[in-house]
């Protein structure tokens, strides 16, 4: 299964570009994984946070495919703990989900025609992070989902 995260805008913070790095490189013994970064939208002016959005949505969907399922990353969607995370995965792995796509949104959060696409909504957590460091966090959590997958030592249950 290929695994692409797809988020707006460059991780500008060294540290946390870092963290993302060591995960990123840990998780190609598991998967195909790939982020794909969408350039931050230039002159903006007085654009509202609807029309910011909505730009950002357009380019969002030129990056998923009609095969892919799509998860967005949002404040809405259902929790999981590491486990459920990891059988989530293996439930796509099982249905022959070729290209699961995760999504982080930029700060004003999706469009609507990003919603009416996504396949499935996931929550990190019911608190408010910057964008930036949930890349960090989602990496992290998908290491450690295959880890459990793989009865590796990483996660301690």
């Amino acid at each position: 299964m290929n695994i692409k995260l797809i988020v707006v805008s460059k991780t500008d913070i060294p540290y946390l570009q870092q963290g993302i790095d060591e995960y990123v490189g840990r998780l190609k013994h598991y998967c195909d994984f790939e982020i794909v970064v969408i350039p931050a939208l230039k002159n903006l002016g007085k654009a509202t946070p609807d029309e910011i959005k909505e730009r950002e949505g357009q380019l969002i969907l030129k990056q998923l495919e009609k095969v892919d399922t799509s998860v967005l990353l949002d404040e809405h969607g259902r929790e999981y703990t590491s486990v459920g995370f990891s059988e989530y995965l293996q439930k796509q792995m099982n249905a022959g989900t070729r290209t699961l796509a995760f999504v982080i949104g930029g700060a004003f959060g999706f469009s609507s025609a990003v919603y009416a696409a996504a396949n499935h909504k996931i929550s990190l957590s019911q608190m408010t992070f910057n964008h930036q460091m949930v890349r960090l966090f989602f990496t992290e959590q998908l290491y450690r989902a295959f880890t459990i997958l793989r009865h590796e030592k990483y996660h301690n249950e």
